[in-house]
Order: structure tokens, then C-alpha cells, then sequence
């Protein structure tokens, strides 16, 4: 529902056309690419990168007070319930083959989402501007696999003027994005896990926001199989508000002694 909500303008995808109205100076809470002929909102990391790319000349308290307070309300429950593009991997997950466990020696990879937010989200667009002092949408522009498959491709197939000025970015894009969909059919939420840069904001106040996990610890007995139904390889019975935890409830669902419950801090 909240990627039906989120990309509700049906007329975009009909006539290849993005929509412009006054809805489009509202952030959406998951990762949406503004350039997707159904966006109603726009998303939060273009447009992060957007008001640091003007740094000099202005700052927009509102872009970086919606993402804390949907951080410190919800934290990375938004990545499991409100991210379209995670509903996307969810459904890749489903397709019948050979499935990956992600090895302790590669989980380390987690932390490439904080070194993208950093670098092609924050510091690229701040530093490498042009003539007029205006920065690049860095992350959009160079990775997000999320734009790519919402804007780009609809908008170029819709389009017959963009198929003949299409070229080497466009092509980048494309083979990045086909990775991260092969990965996805194999490995739980790749690009939630190891890339997403809103992912990466929101994870930091899974510890402290409203809503939140907490063990009982009278009735946990430490069997651990919270960790063993968690795709994302959290023990959840020591640490249930982990930074990669997205809210999936698995562990909920499959504790034996009702040992986990959703709170509201």
C-alpha cells in the first residue's frame, strides 16, 4: 500500500510525464525517485543531496528535520514496511532458486552504506560543483538503482526523444542495476543492507527511536532462534534494536516464548 500511495499518479505512467505538483515539496519516508512517472512526493536522499549542493546560499531545516523525526518515530521500519524498492527486493527474494547466507567475513560490507552516504550523498555533492557553485546529485546520478528502475527505464521507454541521447551513464546504470537485481533473488535486501545511504540515516537511530523491540528477558531463554529466522543475521535476543534490523517481525513471529515485543519507547 505505501508504494501504490507513494506513486499513485497513474497518469505519468499512461503519457510519460512526471508530475510537478504542490506534493512534490513533501518527502516521502522511503527511498521513491522523484523522476518515476507515478511519484507524488519526492524522495528524501535526492533531496538531501539537492539542499547540501546549495550549502553556500541556504539549508533546508525541513528536509533534515523530516528525516529525524521519521528516524527518532520509526527508525528502519521504514525499510521494512514503507520502502518501495524494498518491497521490490521482497518479492525478488521469493523466486525460487538457490539462496546466499550472507558469512560473517562479508557482513562487514554493511558499512559500504554509511561510506556512499558520506561520500556520494553528502561530501560530492558539498565539494564538486560547477562554474556556478552548484553540486551534483552524486548518489542519483551515479548509483541509485532505485531511479534507474522507477524513472530512468520508464521514463526512456515512454519517451522515444530520450531513447537517442540515452549513453554511457545511462548504460552504467543499468548493468548496476541488474546486479543488485541477480543479488537480490539470491541474497536477502542487498541494496538495503550494503547500499542504501536512507537506510544508513535511519539505521543510526534505531536504538533510540519510538519504536522499538525489547526482550523479556523473564521469559527469554536465549535459544537463539530469533537469530536463526532473522534474514539479515541479527541476534536479535542480545541486541533487538540493532542498526540493521528493519522491523520485519520475523523474530516475533517465531519466538517460541512470546519473548519479543514491539514497543513504543
Amino acid at each position: 500500500m505505501a508504494s501504490i500511495g507513494t506513486n499513485g499518479y497513474f497518469k505519468g505512467f499512461y503519457n510519460g510525464s512526471i508530475y510537478n505538483g504542490d506534493l512534490k515539496r513533501i518527502c516521502v519516508p522511503g527511498l521513491n525517485c522523484y523522476s518515476c512517472p507515478g511519484a507524488l512526493g519526492s524522495c528524501p536522499i535526492g533531496s538531501l543531496q539537492l539542499i547540501i549542493s546549495d550549502v553556500k546560499y541556504k539549508f533546508s531545516f525541513y528536509v533534515v528535520g523530516f528525516l529525524t523525526l521519521i528516524g527518532v518515530l520509526l527508525g528502519r521500519f521504514v525499510c521494512g514496511w514503507l520502502c518501495p524498492f524494498g518491497l521490490i527486493e521482497e518479492l525478488l527474494y521469493k523466486i525460487p532458486s538457490p539462496k546466499l547466507k550472507v558469512s560473517k567475513k562479508f557482513q562487514k560490507l554493511k558499512y559500504l552504506k554509511y561510506f556512499i552516504l558520506v561520500i556520494f550523498v553528502i561530501l560530492l555533492p558539498m565539494f564538486w560543483v560547477n562554474d556556478m557553485g552548484i553540486g551534483f546529485p552524486t548518489f542519483c546520478k551515479y548509483i541509485c538503482p532505485v531511479g534507474t528502475l522507477e524513472g530512468g527505464i520508464p521514463l526512456v521507454i515512454l519517451n522515444k526523444s530520450l531513447r537517442t541521447i540515452v549513453g554511457f551513464i545511462f548504460a552504467w546504470k543499468v548493468t548496476l542495476l541488474i546486479i543488485v537485481i541477480i543479488l537480490s533473488i539470491i541474497i536477502f535486501r542487498p541494496f538495503c543492507r550494503f547500499i542504501c545511504p536512507l537506510g544508513a540515516i535511519y539505521s543510526l537511530f534505531n536504538p533510540i527511536s519510538v519504536y522499538r523491540l525489547d526482550i523479556d528477558s523473564s521469559k527469554c531463554t536465549e535459544c537463539g532462534i530469533c537469530a536463526k529466522k532473522c534474514k539479515l543475521d541479527i541476534e536479535v535476543y542480545k541486541n533487538p534494536n540493532s542498526l540493521e534490523c528493519i522491523r520485519c517481525g520475523e523474530c516475533i513471529d517465531n519466538c517460541p516464548n512470546n519473548a519479543i515485543k514491539r514497543n513504543l519507547f
